[in-house]
């Protein structure tokens, strides 16, 4: 007998349980979420723009970086900047010798970047000299 009322206890619970669940679940999956939690969310004040202020960002700039001076830089200018900014080469991180060495080995065999061998050499002998980690000049 007692167990049996545990039974029927257990099962109102778990039923009452369920509908305030399932309740909760459709107020959540409507959007319908009361109205006393509506005031306590406090809301920044509108701002107010006059009419003769100005409110542009201006544009983006877009100068290209100057390269470092030196033997090579023309040919780092004719040849790489064909495919990219000269922009990438100086956002690089300092770079070892070999690194370049294979970067413009890459630009060449990969991507097919139309660069006579000699002129490889130079604008890695650039490279090498002006944006490797010992020397890099900024």
């Amino acid at each position: 007998m007692i167990a049996k009322r545990w039974k029927i206890g257990l099962l109102l619970i778990g039923t009452a349980t369920l509908l305030a669940g399932g309740m909760l679940y459709a107020q959540l999956r409507s959007g319908s979420y009361g109205s006393r939690n509506a005031v306590s969310i406090p809301q920044q004040p509108v701002p107010e723009f006059s009419a003769d202020g100005k409110y542009d960002a201006g544009a983006y700039p877009s100068f290209t970086p100057e390269l470092a001076p030196g033997d090579g830089k023309v040919e780092v200018q004719s040849f790489c900047a064909t495919c990219h900014s000269t922009r990438y080469i100086i956002m690089q991180p300092p770079l070892p010798g070999a690194t370049w060495d294979a970067e413009v080995t890459k630009m060449i065999k990969v991507y097919g970047a139309p660069i006579p061998e000699a002129t490889a050499k130079r604008i890695t002998a650039y490279l090498q000299e002006h944006y490797a980690p010992e020397n890099r000049k900024e």
